[in-house]
């Protein structure tokens, strides 16, 4: 499991030794080390309801971007096939800046995603009354009012960077390409919710495993679209 004091200078090391090999997916990983930097200096600021759950959700979910990629780069067989199909596509293919980003939060938001959800709230979803249930469904909203406070400095310091012409879209059309990446990744996160509850709802192993089969093959669709696009 990553330290709690280490993750986001974790990420930050990965994006430079990326960078200088022009390892594309840098770009996405850049993207999600300010987003991690933007969470902890709001569990710092006590904005959740429950900052101590929030925060081992947060290191819980890069840990399982940090496994996958350890299993990719040794070439072990469980690399989860949402994560081989980033990581072939980034190294192999001339993707758009906008492709790696969005390629990255497709695997991690709509697949991790659901199943660090489901791992931390199995052993007390039971227990939870309906106000208990709530606070964390808010707390995951807030999450989504954090990344969108974001995405001006993503755009900004990491898009542009990459992609210096995006900075002329930036201007040409204001708040508007915030507002939609903002939107969708809000829209993606929500759907991840009722994923993650309805895996809940399983008990019985067979059930659960079809789900997360289920929810493999609509993000590895998800995927080839976004591939497409280019």
């Amino acid at each position: 499991m990553t330290p709690p004091t280490s993750v986001a200078a974790r990420m930050r090391e990965q994006v430079r030794l990326w960078e200088e090999a022009g390892d594309g997916r840098s770009v996405f990983l850049s993207c999600y080390a300010l987003m991690t930097e933007n969470m902890l200096r709001s569990l710092e600021a006590g904005r959740f309801g429950d900052d101590d759950w929030v925060d081992r959700l947060l290191h819980r979910f890069a840990d399982y971007y940090f496994d996958a990629l350890t299993c990719y780069d040794c070439g072990d067989d469980p690399t989860p096939e949402v994560w081989r199909q980033v990581h072939e596509a980034s190294r192999q293919r001339p993707l758009h800046v906008m492709q790696h980003l969005l390629m990255g939060m497709n695997a991690h938001i709509n697949y991790d995603l659901v199943l660090t959800l489901d791992e931390l709230l199995r052993p007390e979803w039971v227990a939870l009354d309906e106000r208990g249930r709530e606070l964390r469904l808010a707390d995951h909203r807030e999450v989504n009012a954090v990344i969108a406070e974001t995405i001006d400095v993503v755009q900004d310091t990491v898009v542009e960077r990459y992609e210096p012409l995006m900075d002329l879209a930036d201007r040409l059309l204001g708040r508007l390409d915030e507002r939609l990446l903002a939107g969708l990744v809000s829209r993606w996160r929500e759907d991840v919710w009722r994923r993650a509850i309805r895996l809940l709802g399983d008990p019985e192993p067979e059930r659960r495993e079809a789900r997360v089969r289920a929810l493999e093959r609509d993000v590895l669709r998800r995927g080839e679209l976004l591939l497409r696009l280019g």
